[in-house]
């Protein structure tokens, strides 16, 4: 009997690392081990960023990225393949899959790849298991005081400054700006950091949201519990990057800030509108 469970031991995780070798393919070690990603002896950073974990993570989003949400990304060229740098984008979809995809396609990128650290708002942490997750693959609670040590250690840091207003949105409000947050702006004004713009198209639909469950969403503390589809659709989309934008520090008043931040809504609504252009159908 003994011997028994031993061979069904062995046959498990003779399993698992089969299963792990299929998602942590050769191109994706290489791609880690190029990205310019500064971390400890025992392979994690300070801010809980984990190799082991990033690998597994690039894996698994190769997969959704290539294979399920088919992404078409244009101005790659425009990521810059090192060096502190800011991606400001469009938010939607309920489930942060638009901050994923953008982040596969810094990590993935030809011209030089990147670890990507996001940004996300403080109830992700508190939602069991993905939280942990979340961090070992590079999010951080988006707190400026974190993002200003980030960008001093030039790290790329993707940014949604419409936060719960874009992502809980519903459907009804597709590819509308919501209100920007000036944080952005004043932590690319004092690090000297460039901005990146992106445009996401097709987020909206992986998981659309026809109203808010708000009882629900106070019961369980969440800022929505949207009503629409339980999993992501497999809606195809577009990314386009734009080219990266410098600012000064000489904007002395927070109407100046604003005007610089809503250049940079001007410029997502661009490139959103070329890729609902390119876009022939939703999936």
């Amino acid at each position: 009997m003994q011997a028994f469970e031993k061979v069904k031991a062995l046959s498990r995780l003779a399993s698992r690392e089969s299963l792990y070798r299929q998602i942590v393919t050769p191109d994706v070690e290489d791609q880690i081990s190029r990205m310019p990603k500064p971390v400890g002896s025992y392979g994690y950073d300070a801010w809980g960023y984990n190799e082991n974990a990033a690998k597994l993570g690039l894996g698994v989003v190769k997969l959704l990225y290539e294979k399920y949400f088919r992404v078409v990304a244009h101005g790659i060229e425009n990521i810059p393949t090192q060096g502190r740098a800011l991606f400001i984008a469009n938010h939607s979809g309920q489930l942060p899959m638009d901050g994923v995809l953008i982040g596969g396609a810094m990590a993935l990128n030809p011209h030089g790849p990147r670890a990507p650290r996001a940004m996300v708002d403080r109830f992700f942490p508190t939602v069991p298991w993905l939280g942990s997750v979340m961090t070992g693959i590079g999010a951080v609670i988006g707190d400026p005081l974190n993002c200003v040590k980030m960008l001093e250690q030039d790290e790329a840091i993707i940014v949604f400054p419409e936060g719960v207003r874009g992502s809980g949105k519903l459907y009804r409000k597709r590819y509308q700006l919501q209100r920007f947050g000036n944080g952005f702006m004043h932590l690319a004004m004092q690090t000297g950091a460039p901005i990146v713009p992106v445009g996401v198209v097709g987020c909206e639909e992986t998981m659309p949201s026809f109203a808010n469950i708000a009882p629900l969403a106070k019961l369980l503390g969440l800022p929505y519990v949207p009503f629409g589809p339980l999993l992501p659709l497999p809606a195809r989309v577009y990314l386009n990057f734009g080219e990266p934008i410098c600012f000064d520090n000489t904007a002395t008043s927070e109407e100046a800030v604003t005007e610089r931040v809503e250049l940079i809504k001007d410029k997502i609504r661009e490139l959103m509108a070329r890729g609902l252009a390119e876009r022939k159908s939703v999936f």
